[in-house]
């Protein structure tokens, strides 16, 4: 019996260790600026040299300028992520503001490694997310400035500015790297084309209509 108590100890032991090696949420360092000039394929962005990083890889500049909405959506989303602040690289964290032209959208979209908590700065905002199969459940709720909304991780989410004038709002996301993915451009404006007999199905709609939809893209 001892024995097969030392041998459980021991396989529990090694399971522990095994998961740790696995897997490890919190930063084993202070930062890890990304060395954007490596060719290196990892999953995230290689470190460079900490006794090289310098102020600029923790900073941005230009947040206050509004984005251009002259767009068919009438929106303009300004990123800050590990691509403008190498900084951010493993922290988990980085944010962006969202411009709306009166009536602009940020059409229905997901962040698949993210969850988005959204804060109105100006204008009134109708947002809304959609829960996953089967239920399909939309949540949707106006919001006036100040007011703070969540998008859970990997969900489908859209805003809609729905006063007369300008809307402003800034987004924070828990990854260095949240990855967007918009419906309408991943469905009929992907490259090569999605075929029609997928999507005439899929959406129960006839060819000429996908087809005219994938023109747009």
């Amino acid at each position: 019996m001892a024995n097969h108590n030392i041998l459980l100890l021991c396989l529990l032991a090694f399971s522990g260790c095994y998961l740790a090696l696995a897997f490890e949420p919190s930063p084993l360092q202070d930062f890890c600026v990304a060395d954007k000039s490596s060719s290196a394929l990892v999953n995230g962005m290689v470190c460079k040299d900490p006794k090289l990083a310098q102020a600029d890889d923790f900073f941005f500049a230009g947040l206050h300028v509004p984005g251009n909405t002259s767009n068919n959506q009438g929106s303009k989303v300004t990123l800050v992520n590990v691509a403008q602040i190498p900084g951010l690289n493993t922290l988990g964290i980085s944010m962006a503001r969202v411009d709306y032209a009166p009536w602009g959208i940020n059409p229905p979209h997901t962040h698949p490694r993210a969850t988005e908590i959204l804060t109105v700065l100006e204008g009134t905002l109708l947002v809304g997310f959609v829960t996953s199969n089967p239920d399909n459940h939309h949540i949707t709720k106006v919001l006036q400035k100040g007011d703070v909304f969540v998008f859970p991780v990997g969900l489908v989410h859209y805003q809609r500015n729905i006063g007369y004038g300008n809307a402003v709002a800034i987004a924070a996301l828990s990854s260095q790297n949240p990855g967007v993915i918009t419906i309408a451009n991943a469905v009929f404006g992907s490259n090569p084309t999605i075929g029609a007999e997928v999507l005439t199905k899929a959406f129960q709609v006839d060819k000429n209509t996908v087809d005219h939809i994938q023109a747009q893209f």
